[in-house]
């Protein structure tokens, strides 16, 4: 929840953005005093506006504070705190500002880190008397964690030390000391009395031996953001909808352009598709899409030229400037759950739209705010900051936050609960993180691959369920068998039946059990075996991530067959059921198959007899794995 002071009228008119500041710091050093008395001096404040507040004061028996222009809320007043964050816009001769008032209270971190992400400076202030507090060194470091960078420090409560120089001095050097730690170098440190208005906007004589800037003009300096329109394309996919025979498309654009005609690549799927139209529903009576192009901050909705699969989480981005993906991501952490954090804690990973279940695989550096050392503990405590690993049974699209602040940074959800938020590093590495270290067999895989005449490899077999993929890939079995290669075959109904027996049929499960099969394939392959996998593995995510685990030694087989087919054959009466609405999430039917884009070889079990599919095979085992067959191409 927040509270939002309207921007006035004549700074409407202005066409550039306003420049987002959040104002931190501990709680009492003055943050809504010096805002609300900002506000005054620049004449941001409607008529009358200060008159009434004076008039509310007096009617509830209390004084008057520059504080209540911003704390709107009823218990704020009461308590004399800042719990929500409040946006205030104003503008100075140079440009228009918001103003975003973070919470300095402990309890509403949460609020003051929300604060903190949306803005691109930050004026973090001070009380002279208490000087850099705890709090203070907290939200510095938050304000680093988060890539504000630019920050100008106001030591506020100047007048209650007697405008004493030499006190201000030891303020500005303790929390200039401690910004640079954080590789943050402020733009001004200025010392101020928001209660009395001075160095706001004008000079103060009781300040003579000051010569640097006011606030005013501090804020004035600051450089603003890179826009997003000038970022890569970043689109967070919100919705997939039908509408008559059009597939649509929609989501906020969070950074780039998007044009018509453009090709696009959905992480972490891989799909590629080109935008065929921008839909637009704004004028009345139109029924035909007539944009072109949208640009960052819109939202859109829009189709391709090909019907691929795209589900909410995706990532749209120009082909060739895609995001990274991965399983496992190594974090910055700030923990607010009342709840310490553990390694091998369970939680819900947020970037942008989409939505991943998450372990701790790892707590690998926790960080003491007050004086930047770590520390081995395995557990966060709440306030806590972090370098952790995240481990993840689905493959999360992502940009490391150097390069990109709204696909690198996301929140932590536990039991529906908010309880912490996170900027990316990049890809973790588990076998470093666990401290494990690889242990060489005594047999090498020349050795076996001589012993065998035929290198291991992998033939994985995909294709709707009744293709053929199980009766294939046993004769293929059995022919390869008889003439003395070392074979097996992973069925998908036997390995459901006891590997992956805990895993249900969801996206996020499918996606585990192509993942554990591809790892036991893999270990089977580096035996010497010849492994042949029959599964309906019906995303290419989960495709290409097992050939990411297997490496070169993977063959992926596209047994193709149609749905009509399929449904025919039904050997198991499992479409009868799907189409009776007995079983959820049925590929083909309920549940989308994702054709192979580029197979290494396909199949045509619907036209082929099956001594005629399991020949084809065996000649593509020839000529991929067996060392006669690879010799004689060679001589």
């Amino acid at each position: 929840m927040s509270t939002n002071i309207a921007e006035p009228a004549k700074a409407a008119s202005s066409a550039a953005a306003p420049l987002p500041i959040v104002i931190v710091g501990h709680v009492d050093h003055g943050k809504s005093t010096l805002v609300g008395r900002l506000l005054h001096e620049t004449g941001s404040l409607p008529d009358g506006k200060v008159d009434e507040l004076r008039t509310q004061a007096e009617r509830r028996g209390a004084d008057f504070e520059w504080s209540f222009v911003m704390d709107a809320l009823q218990v704020e007043r009461d308590q004399g705190i800042t719990v929500d964050t409040t946006r205030i816009w104003f503008r100075s001769s140079v440009r228009r500002y918001v103003i975003i008032d973070a919470p300095g209270h402990k309890e509403f971190l949460k609020n003051m880190v929300t604060g903190a992400a949306a803005a691109d400076a930050a004026l973090l202030v001070i009380d002279a008397v208490e000087g850099v507090s705890e709090q203070t060194r907290r939200h510095a470091y938050l304000l680093g964690l988060l890539g504000v960078s630019q920050v100008v420090v106001a030591v506020n409560k100047i007048d209650l030390v007697n405008y004493d120089e030499t006190r201000f001095g030891e303020v500005a050097e303790e929390i200039t000391d401690y910004l640079r730690e954080l590789k943050i170098s402020p733009l001004s440190v200025i010392p101020l009395s928001a209660r009395e208005g001075a160095n706001i906007v004008e000079p103060d004589g009781n300040m003579d031996w000051w010569r640097g800037p006011t606030v005013m003009a501090a804020l004035d300096a600051i450089e603003p953001a890179r826009a997003p329109i000038d970022q890569p394309l970043r689109l967070p996919i919100q919705d997939v909808y039908r509408q008559d025979d059009k597939r649509i498309l929609a989501g906020r654009i969070a950074g780039g352009n998007l044009r018509v005609g453009d090709r696009l690549n959905f992480s972490p799927g891989g799909q590629t598709a080109s935008v065929h139209s921008i839909e637009d529903w704004s004028s009345t009576g139109a029924d035909q899409p007539s944009r072109v192009s949208a640009g960052a901050g819109q939202s859109v909705a829009f189709t391709l030229d090909e019907d691929i699969f795209v589900e909410r989480g995706h990532i749209a981005a120009n082909d060739g400037a895609v995001p990274a993906t991965a399983n496992n991501l190594k974090v910055h952490l700030f923990w607010l759950d009342r709840e310490p954090l553990a390694e091998g804690d369970r939680l819900t990973l947020k970037i942008g739209t989409s939505a991943h279940s998450v372990a701790v695989a790892s707590v690998d550096r926790l960080i003491d705010v007050q004086t930047l050392a770590p520390s081995n503990s395995t557990e966060v405590s709440r306030n806590g900051v972090a370098e952790i690993t995240l481990r993840s049974r689905s493959r999360i699209a992502f940009d490391a936050f150097a390069d990109n602040r709204g696909t690198g940074r996301g929140v932590l959800i536990r039991d529906h609960r908010l309880v912490g938020g996170c900027t990316i590093e990049g890809a973790a590495d588990l076998a470093l993180s666990r401290n494990l270290t690889s242990v060489n067999q005594t047999v090498t895989r020349a050795e076996r691959t001589t012993a065998n005449g035929h290198q291991g490899g992998v033939l994985w077999l995909t294709g709707l369920s009744g293709s053929g993929k199980s009766t294939l890939g046993m004769g293929l079995q059995r022919r390869l068998f008889e003439r003395g290669d070392q074979v097996y075959v992973l069925d998908g109904d036997n390995v459901r039946q006891g590997l992956n027996s805990d895993l249900g049929f969801g996206p996020e499960e499918r996606a585990e059990n192509i993942r554990r099969i591809a790892e036991v394939a893999n270990l089977f392959a580096d035996a010497g075996f010849l492994v042949v996998t029959a599964f309906i593995s019906p995303y290419r995510e989960d495709r290409d991530n097992a050939r990411a685990i297997i490496g070169g030694q993977f063959r992926e087989i596209y047994v193709q067959a149609s749905l009509e087919a399929c449904e025919q054959r039904d050997p198991k009466g499992l479409y009868a059921r799907a189409r009776a609405g007995e079983i959820p999430q049925f590929t083909g039917i309920s549940a989308p198959y994702e054709e192979p884009h580029a197979p290494d070889a396909v199949v045509d079990t619907e036209n082929l007899s099956l001594e005629a599919a399991v020949e084809e095979l065996v000649a593509h085992v020839d000529d991929t794995f067996s060392i006669a067959r690879q010799t004689r191409k060679a001589g």
